[in-house]
């Protein structure tokens, strides 16, 4: 039957099966030797992969709204970090040791740029 049931069906293949199972239910004088094929059980089992689908689709749509949720809130923190960095650079200076602290460099640490050298016109 199945190579590795643990993987998805292609969307071609849930396609044929429902097409062969709506075929089915119109087949006249169907009775399996097995009770497991016949028509109510396969019915059942119809019903219970919709229901599964479904669930599926509104778990897909809370994590959607779960995740837009957390990065609205994350850009929220991470802007007001920014403006109390701002609030800290204009309270204390640019050069200050609360610079320093919350994770900024002073401006008394960057590499001076030195002279530059001038170009000799040829």
């Amino acid at each position: 039957m199945a190579k590795n049931e643990s993987k998805r069906l292609a969307p071609g293949a849930l396609a044929d099966d429902e097409a062969s199972f709506n075929a089915l239910k119109e087949v006249t004088g169907y009775a399996p030797s097995n009770a497991s094929y016949s028509v109510a059980a396969i019915t059942t089992a119809h019903n219970d992969a919709k229901a599964a689908q479904a669930d599926e689709d509104q778990a897909a749509a809370a994590l959607r709204t779960a995740r837009d949720m957390a990065t609205s809130k994350e850009w929220t923190f991470h802007n007001l970090i920014l403006g109390a960095k701002d609030q800290v650079r204009g309270q204390f200076g640019k050069d200050s040791v609360q610079v320093q602290e919350i994770g900024l460099k002073r401006t008394s640490e960057y590499k001076s740029r030195g002279p530059r050298r001038k170009e000799t016109p040829k």
